[in-house]
């Protein structure tokens, strides 16, 4: 079953521009470096908040993706605009695709 990681967190109204330009070099990174990666998405939501939703195709490759962390530039540079971490949850997409 395909595995949704939700991830919310907060950023600096000034780094806004920094986060969205490295967007598509976490994207990519993933993409290379990440197996089972499937999609994500990124939504803004009030008062400085964002929430990432990842696709995953197992909870096994979320995990191991997790452990790996910020190893690629692309991906360190988007979690260096982060400023901090809201919640981080998982789970099983339940709609068929």
């Amino acid at each position: 079953m395909t595995a949704v990681e939700l991830t919310r967190f907060k950023v600096a109204a000034e780094k806004t521009g920094e986060l969205l330009a490295a967007r598509p070099g976490m994207l990519a990174d993933f993409a290379a470096d990440r197996q089972g990666f499937l999609s994500a998405r990124l939504v803004q939501l009030p008062d400085g908040e964002w929430l990432d939703i990842v696709e995953w195709a197992t909870s096994e490759d979320f995990a191991t993706s997790r452990a790996k962390g910020p190893n690629l530039p692309g991906i360190a540079r988007f979690f260096a605009a982060i400023d901090s971490l809201v919640s981080a949850e998982e789970g099983v997409l339940a709609e068929a695709q």
